[in-house]
Formats: structure tokens, sequence, C-alpha cells
């Protein structure tokens, strides 16, 4: 029936992250559902499911952030930097990660 509405719906597997920025803020989506939408020549992105966080402003600077989870979880900045390799950018899970080292 969509087909004949002239929408087409194509689901894109394996998607891991979605990050939308803005000059504000940064929205990361772990583990969404991604479909590619067309209608009428019009393209649609929609993304749903997974597990949504805002992150502090999208300009701020791998080395800016580094400081930050140094200073929070009162490590140095290179372990802060691994930190957040480790979680993939998301400062908190980068700060509990630390702090949860310096107990065990």
């Amino acid at each position: 029936m969509m087909q004949r509405m002239g929408m087409q719906v194509k689901q894109v597997d394996d998607v891991t992250r979605v990050i939308i920025e803005s000059a504000s803020k940064r929205i990361v989506i772990d583990n969404p559902e991604v479909a590619i939408v067309t209608v009428q020549g019009q393209t649609v992105y929609q993304v749903g499911g997974g597990t949504a966080r805002e992150e502090g402003p999208a300009g701020a600077s791998p080395q800016e952030d580094a400081k930050l989870v140094a200073s929070q979880a009162e490590v140095s900045v290179e372990e802060a930097a691994k930190a957040l390799q480790q979680s993939g950018g998301d400062l908190a899970q980068a700060i509990i990660i630390l702090k949860q080292k310096k107990t065990s």
C-alpha cells in the first residue's frame, strides 16, 4: 500500500549511534532503529528507539572535554582522555568509569 502512495521505506541495519549537533548541545542516540523514508521525492531519516542522552556544547574540543573529566574525576588529563575514548565521548560515563576505578 505504501508503494502505491509513492512511499518507500528502507531500514538501515547495524546502526550503533546517531549524533545530532546544534550550536548549543549534542544529542547522542545509542543503538537506534533507523529508516530512510522517501515520499514524493523527499527523503526523511527516521530515528527511533535506542537510548538518548544530551551532552554539553557541540563546539567543545576533545582536549576541553578531557580537562573537564580530569577535574571532576581528580585524575590526569591523559587518563581522562582514555576514559572518554572508552565511553565513546560521553563525559558523564567517562567520569563514572574513572571514579569506579579509584574505588576498586
